[in-house]
C-alpha cells in the first residue's frame, strides 16, 4: 500500500516523510515540478570514493541479474556513481538528469532517498508516492547515510532502488551490509593516514625547539613549545585557520594569541594524508607590526560593516569615550524636521567627536544636508553604513567627504578570532561561579557562519551564561541553533556563499535586484540562501 500526496496533506504519513514534505515546500519546490538536476564536479578519488569502491564493485557483481539501481553520494548529496545493468532502468535514469555529478539535495528535489537521508541523519526506505516530486513516483528507493568512524562526520550516503512493485525486502540489510563495509574500510584509511600525520610530525619535532602542531580529523599532535604558546580558545583558533586553508595548498595566517602575543601559522598539507603541518612563529615583542598606535586620522571617518560587525565599538573607539551620537534610526520617531535641527546644532560648533550612526538610513535631501554641514564643520566625526550600492549612489557624497574609511570584516571570514572573541565576551559578563568554555565548544563556535555576527555572538554567550552558571560548557550547553559543528564547506561551496553575499551587499539588501545580478530567479537565490545558511 502506497501513501498519496493527499495523505501526506492529511498527517496520516510517516512522521519523517511528512516533515520532509515540509521542508521541500518551504524550498519553494512543487510536486509536478519538472526536475532541474545541477551537475558538477566530484571527488572521484576521495576518502569515501576510495573506501567504496571495493564495497561496489562486488555489489555490482551481487546485483548483475537483478534491475536495481546502486548509488553513491557525497555529503553534499553529489552522486559519485550511478549503476545498473538493465537497460530500461538506464534509460529512465537517464531521461531525468541521475547520472554522476547530479545533486540530489532535498532543496533542489524535494523528498528522496538520497537527500532526505542526509538531512535527517537516519535511513529512510522510500515508496514511490513518498518521493515529493512526481517524475519520481515510479521508484522504490532506501538510502543509508554513511558516518565516519572515527570523526563521526557524515560523508555520504548509499542508495539502492528499483521500480515501483519490485520486491525490495531484502533491500535494507542488503545496503546496510554495504554501508558496515564502507565505513571499516573508511577506518583502515583514516588509520594509515594518521600513521603519515604521525611520521610528519615526528620528522617536524626532532627540533625540540620548534613549535608545531599536526593537525587532522579526529587527531592534534602538539610538541611542548606549541603547547606553552597556546591556550584551549588558541587551539580552537588554529584549527579554524586550518580548515580554510586545507584545500589550498598551504597558507599563511597571522594570529593574535590570549596572551597578547602574535603569532605566524605557516600551514603546510601532510603529503598522502588528510592534514596540516603547522608551524607556529611568534613574532618579536615591540614589533612595529603589534605595537605602536594607530596611524593618524583624517576626519571625517566613515565605518562600514555588516549588521552586528561592531560598527559602533570601532566608531567610540576611533571618536573616543567622550563622543557624541547622533543616530539615523531616530528620524522615524523625531521626523526629519527635528532631526535635522538636532544635526545642525550639533555640527554648528567646535566641540567633543560626533558619530552619526546608521546613514544608510537617510533620505537624498537630508543625506545632501548633512554633507553640506560636514564641508563646514569644526567638529571630528565619524559616520556609519552597512556595505552596499547606496554608498556609491544615494549617499555618495557622504562618501566622497570622508578622509578615511574602515571597512569591517565580516565575523564569518574570521573564525579564528572566535575563541577570543568569545572568551573575553564570557569574562566581561563576571558570572559568580566563573564558567569556562571547553576546547570542543570553542571550536564548534569557531565553525559557525554567523551571519549575525558579533551581536549574534554576543546573543549565544549570553544564553549560555544565563544556563551554566559554573563549570565548564560543553558543545550540549549550547543553544541548539549552534550545538552542531557543520562540516567544513568545499571551495566551490565558500565560493558560492561570497558571491551571494556580494551581490545582495551590492544591491543594497534588495535580493530581487540580486538575483538578476546573478542571473537566477528569486525563489533560486533563497534556496541558495537557505541551503548555504545567508539571512
Amino acid at each position: 500500500m502506497h501513501t498519496t500526496s493527499q495523505e501526506l496533506d492529511a498527517g496520516r504519513a510517516r512522521p519523517d516523510v511528512e516533515s520532509s514534505w515540509v521542508r521541500s515546500r518551504l524550498s519553494g519546490l512543487c510536486e509536478d515540478d519538472k526536475p532541474f538536476l545541477a551537475h558538477g564536479p566530484v571527488a572521484k578519488d576521495g576518502s569515501l570514493a576510495r573506501a567504496a569502491g571495493p564495497v561496489l564493485a562486488q555489489a555490482r557483481a551481487e546485483l548483475a541479474d537483478t534491475a536495481m539501481t546502486l548509488v553513491l553520494a557525497d555529503r553534499e548529496a553529489r552522486l559519485l556513481s550511478v549503476h545498473s545493468e538493465d537497460r530500461s532502468m538506464r534509460g529512465a535514469l537517464d531521461d531525468i538528469g541521475i547520472t554522476q555529478g547530479a545533486h540530489l539535495g532535498e532543496d533542489r528535489i524535494g523528498t528522496n532517498a538520497v537527500g532526505t537521508p542526509l538531512e535527517i541523519r537516519e535511513p529512510l526506505m522510500l515508496r514511490s508516492d513518498e518521493h515529493f516530486m512526481e517524475a519520481f513516483r515510479r521508484f522504490d528507493c532506501y538510502g543509508h547515510p554513511v558516518v565516519h568512524p572515527i570523526t563521526r562526520r557524515l560523508e555520504g550516503v548509499l542508495n539502492l532502488g528499483g521500480i515501483r512493485g519490485d520486491e525490495h525486502g531484502l533491500v535494507p540489510p542488503f545496503v546496510r551490509r554495504m554501508v558496515r563495509d564502507v565505513e571499516e574500510r573508511l577506518l583502515l584509511d583514516a588509520t594509515r593516514h594518521q600513521q603519515r600525520l604521525l611520521a610528519a610530525f615526528q620528522e617536524a619535532s626532532r627540533n625540540p625547539r620548534r613549535s608545531v602542531l599536526v593537525v587532522g580529523h579526529g587527531l592534534v599532535l602538539a610538541t611542548p613549545p606549541a603547547l606553552a604558546l597556546l591556550e584551549p580558545a588558541d587551539h580552537a583558533a588554529v584549527q579554524a585557520c586550518v580548515e580554510g586553508t586545507r584545500a589550498k595548498g598551504g597558507a599563511t595566517h597571522r594570529l593574535p594569541l590570549l596572551s597578547g602575543r602574535t603569532v605566524t601559522l605557516r600551514c603546510t598539507p601532510v603529503e598522502g594524508a588528510d592534514g596540516v603541518l603547522v608551524d607556529i612563529v611568534p613574532e618579536e615583542t615591540g614589533s612595529s607590526r603589534t605595537g605602536g598606535k594607530r596611524a593618524a586620522l583624517g576626519w571625517p571617518l566613515l565605518v562600514v560593516g555588516e549588521p552586528g560587525s561592531g560598527r559602533t565599538t570601532e566608531a567610540r573607539q576611533l571618536a573616543g569615550r567622550d563622543a557624541s551620537t547622533l543616530d539615523a534610526t531616530d528620524v522615524l520617531r523625531q521626523g526629519e524636521p527635528e532631526w535635522i535641527a538636532g544635526m545642525t546644532e550639533l555640527l554648528a560648533y567646535e566641540g567633543p567627536p560626533l558619530i552619526v550612526e546608521n546613514v544608510q538610513l537617510l533620505s537624498e535631501p537630508v543625506t545632501a544636508l548633512l554633507a553640506t554641514r560636514l564641508r563646514h564643520t569644526r567638529r571630528r566625526t565619524v559616520l556609519t553604513s552597512t556595505p552596499g550600492e547606496h554608498l556609491d549612489k544615494a549617499h555618495a557624497s557622504l562618501v566622497a567627504l570622508c578622509n578615511a574609511r574602515r571597512d569591517l570584516i565580516p565575523l564569518r571570514r574570521r573564525p579564528y578570532e572566535v575563541p577570543r572573541l568569545a572568551e573575553r565576551m564570557l569574562a566581561d559578563l563576571g558570572a559568580p561561579g566563573r564558567p569556562r568554555l571547553t576546547a570542543d565548544s570553542l571550536r564548534v563556535l569557531a565553525m559557525q557562519p554567523w551571519p549575525g555576527n558579533l551581536a549574534e555572538l554576543r546573543r549565544v554567550i549570553q544564553t549560555v551564561a544565563g544556563t551554566r552558571t559554573t563549570g565548564d560548557i560543553v558543545p550540549a550547553d549550547l543553544p541548539a541553533s549552534h550545538r552542531e559543528a557543520p562540516a567544513p564547506a568545499s571551495p566551490f561551496r565558500q565560493a558560492e556563499r561570497e558571491v551571494i553575499v556580494a551581490a545582495i551587499e551590492a544591491a543594497g539588501g534588495n535580493k530581487l535586484r540580486a538575483a538578476r545580478a546573478l542571473g537566477v530567479s528569486r525563489s533560486t537565490l533563497y534556496n541558495r540562501m537557505r541551503a548555504l545558511r545567508i539571512t
